[in-house]
């Protein structure tokens, strides 16, 4: 969908800046909450394909080898690409857009590729329907894992086609030469595009755009339509599709901070309603992926920490494949100031780009190590399981590791007040000693140590905490 703060950066800014200290601790006393994990349940199991970030044929730091470092550091193990609505200007052959689009001339997939197999990361391709063809995408698929044998899985069919002008001119942000722009246009063009792709390499699997629940244009019936976007796209392509694509922005320029933090448990209702559009035409298997998201204002503080590693847990235990940050580098949209006095920049990247006024190029932002955390609490395989909180300022999430062990990420939202969590246990016997890990307002990394117990925990404000037990 078309978001308020969406940019795409045109050039580098490498200068180096200073980065404005993060304000101390503001804790003044301590909440309480009790946290209950249900151990013999099971939401879902952690995919391997979680854990993603968005890259841009724009970005003149995307090949860097700091790059790769900073993201296998992280624990991203999925990179989109060639970049939200520049996908649908590309042209990968020629490395060349329309539409007066800017593209970093070393931004390559080739270069894209050597990247991704530093980072041992796998990519996501979009692939341009907006001036595209089957036959483009085909040739692709074909240099990519017959000619050069990266075996690619996951490939898109065009970003957020919807905002094509179909709707009007509130959803005209996508760059689309087809005449016609309907949603049955598109969703025969993806019948075609399939076929091609797949007549290549029979083992990908290739995804269709759908728009997010609850947020314009769904719901519209356009005219000339049989019904709006998700109920036509769905009834043509039906099974042929393996994936659906949702991307989720859920603020407006009047979201404050406190609201943002309640959002990700709005996407598990997200995911019920598109599940809902695929019950509806009987394509229950097709896999849901979120090849866009984020959150703000602000976008790179504290509270970004908070909200990546809760919106990627949340959004997996309802049972989705991909969750995919906007962006790795993005930008900055001028500088203001959160709650607890820390300068943000409006950047919507996982790590700075050096652009004007903000810290030196490659320099993560908050939302980095937010995303990092996952990788302490989760990985492929491990089972994500119940783990309620009494206390709306406190989420919590608890995985079942395959080595046996138990882990659990406490989330504080409360900027002011630590808050102390009373820990109890419903198929899982711990020990009393834990390993943690910790990311808080004053962390310039995340650090580790013994503390706590396994019937207590301290979650500093506006904190992350990973707590990991063993089996008694």
């Amino acid at each position: 969908m078309n978001h308020p703060s969406r940019r795409t950066v045109m050039s580098a800014a490498l200068g180096i800046t200073a980065a404005t200290a993060l304000p101390a601790s503001l804790a003044s006393a301590s909440a309480a909450a009790a946290v209950t994990v249900n151990a013999s349940t099971s939401l879902a199991t952690v995919p391997a394909t979680l854990v993603g970030a968005n890259t841009a044929i724009y970005d003149g730091l995307l090949t860097s080898t700091t790059t790769a470092g900073l993201l296998h550091a992280a624990g991203v193990k999925y990179l989109r690409y060639p970049g939200g609505s520049h996908s649908d200007v590309y042209h990968w052959q020629t490395h060349t857009a329309e539409n007066g689009a800017y593209i970093d001339p070393n931004a390559d997939f080739d270069n894209l590729m050597t990247m991704a197999d530093s980072a041992q990361a796998k990519p996501i391709i979009t692939v341009n329907y907006g001036s595209g063809t089957a036959q483009e995408a085909a040739a692709w698929v074909e240099y990519a894992n017959v000619t050069k044998g990266h075996g690619i899985t996951y490939w898109e069919i065009g970003n957020e086609v919807f905002g094509n002008g179909h709707y009007g001119s509130s959803y005209n942000w996508e760059y689309d030469t087809h005449t016609d722009k309907s949603p049955a246009a598109y969703a025969n063009a993806c019948v075609d595009y399939i076929a091609a792709m797949k007549a290549v390499d029979p083992s990908i699997k290739v995804g269709v755009v759908l728009t997010t629940p609850t947020f314009a244009p769904d719901g519209i019936v356009g005219s000339g339509d049989s019904g709006d976007w998700n109920d036509v796209v769905l009834a043509i392509v039906n099974t042929k599709a393996d994936f659906v694509v949702i991307h989720w922005y859920p603020y407006t320029s009047s979201t404050t901070e406190a609201e943002m933090l309640t959002k990700p448990r709005s996407g598990a209702d997200i995911v019920t309603k598109v599940r809902a559009d695929l019950d509806k035409w009987g394509v229950a298997s097709a896999e849901i992926f979120f090849t866009e998201l984020n959150g703000g204002p602000p976008r790179d503080t504290q509270p970004q920490a908070l909200w990546a590693a809760d919106a990627y847990l949340t959004l997996a235990e309802a049972g989705v494949k991909n969750v995919t940050w906007w962006n790795v580098h993005n930008g900055s949209g001028g500088t203001s100031t959160d709650s607890t006095g820390a300068t943000d920049y409006d950047d919507e990247g996982l790590i700075s780009y050096g652009s004007s006024g903000e810290p030196a190029a490659q320099t993560p932002f908050r939302s980095y190590y937010g995303i990092q955390m996952l990788s302490r609490v989760c990985a492929a395989g491990d089972t994500l399981v119940q783990a309620p909180s009494s206390r709306s300022t406190l989420s919590a999430h608890a995985v079942k590791r395959q080595n046996g062990g138990l882990d659990l990420l406490l989330i504080n939202k409360d900027s002011a007040n630590a808050c102390t969590v009373s820990l109890s246990y419903s198929g899982y016997s711990p020990k009393s000693s834990t390993q943690t890990d910790t990311y808080g307002l004053t962390s310039s990394a995340i650090t580790h140590a013994t503390s706590g117990s396994a019937s207590t925990q301290t979650v500093p404000p506006y904190g992350l905490l990973a707590v990991h037990l063993t089996a008694s």
